[in-house]
């Protein structure tokens, strides 16, 4: 897993500080443009990143969001610029705009980065009903390029990085993406015999039963696009506009539902107000008496995520623990014939 937040600190100095961009940088901006400043601006639990203030040649000041990791930070940076771009082909009112992720050509260690419209933000929890009706726009409307679960690119949630190749079967895309959670999760936090039990029962038995019917009997589930990471530090208020904006996108295509897996964590602040609103845009996959349970069984993937980002939180490995117990319970393996 790429470590950037210690060593990237030499491409980016300290909160206020200015700092020269690096040649790669400039040449995805438009031509002659001047740079006015370039300052460290916002946090980051995993890159450092940057406000750069610009004047186009027709004197248009206009400012950049610049984001850099090192190490690691390539597939970072080229999979949030790809997540954020197929977001905002379909609503650019909803994601800054994308411009450019690249290598630095002069800085060593080799950094990598991600540059975006930069706009100006309030960190509070959107209006439940015009962030979820945007939210279920994106899902309705979004078509895979492949027809396939997946994405065109390697990508990150956060610093993890998440198997997303292509695949027919919603059943098979969530089982490896779970599974390769699960196995860094203990290479982080290590074993415990029933926490593992557990989750061999999980993918055996409980998996099967929760996602084979979404493409069973007929029905057919359409892979749409998610931002993959949604929460409410990844969401803000446009403060020019007023309208709701998300962002440190890890998207791929997927069963929509998985996108609310997240909400369902304790910490997390998209309450039920949250869950009304996106439902009453897109009501639940059949069958609909498994909607709770499945939501229950994709948050075992973001509290996983949470646990190799941030070791050592008992609490929540005991949570994904007593879910996974739960779903066991309710969906045993089903006996021989």
């Amino acid at each position: 897993m790429p470590q950037t937040q210690s060593t990237v600190k030499e491409v980016i100095p300290d909160i206020g500080g200015n700092f020269t961009i690096d040649e790669n940088v400039l040449a995805v901006l438009p031509p002659d443009t001047q740079v006015l400043e370039a300052s460290s601006f916002g946090t980051s639990a995993w890159t450092r990143t940057a406000r750069v203030v610009t004047k186009e040649p027709d004197g248009t000041v206009k400012s950049y969001f610049l984001k850099c990791a090192t190490e690691g930070g390539r597939v970072m940076m080229e999979g949030e610029f790809n997540s954020m771009s197929e977001l905002y082909k379909l609503a650019p009112s909803f994601v800054p705009q994308p411009y450019a992720w690249g290598t630095f050509r002069s800085v060593n260690p080799v950094t990598h980065f991600f540059l975006c419209e930069f706009v100006d933000m309030e960190n509070e929890l959107p209006d439940p009903v015009p962030f979820c009706a945007k939210l279920a726009e994106i899902h309705s409307n979004s078509v895979s390029p492949t027809g396939k679960f997946g994405f065109m690119v390697p990508n990150c949630h956060g610093k993890i990085l998440q198997s997303n190749d292509w695949d027919d079967s919603w059943t098979s895309f969530f089982t490896k993406l779970l599974v390769s959670f699960f196995e860094m999760e203990i290479g982080v936090n290590g074993p415990w015999q029933e926490y593992e039990q557990a989750f061999e029962t999980i993918v055996a038995t409980v998996i099967p039963q929760l996602l084979e019917p979404l493409q069973a009997d007929g029905r057919v589930l359409k892979p749409c696009l998610v931002h993959g990471d949604l929460w409410e530090e990844n969401t803000a208020i446009n403060l020019a506009t007023g309208d709701p904006v998300v962002f440190d996108a890890s998207a791929f295509y997927a069963h929509n539902e998985y996108e609310l897996g997240t909400w369902r964590r304790k910490v997390v602040k998209f309450s039920r107000p949250y869950f009304n609103q996106y439902l009453r845009n897109i009501p639940p996959s059949e069958p609909v008496d498994q909607w709770d349970d499945r939501i229950r069984l994709y948050c075992l993937k973001f509290n996983l995520a949470h646990m190799i980002g941030w070791p050592g939180a008992p609490l929540v490995r005991h949570e994904i623990y007593d879910d996974m117990q739960y779903l066991i319970e309710k969906y045993p393996p089903k006996p021989l014939t």
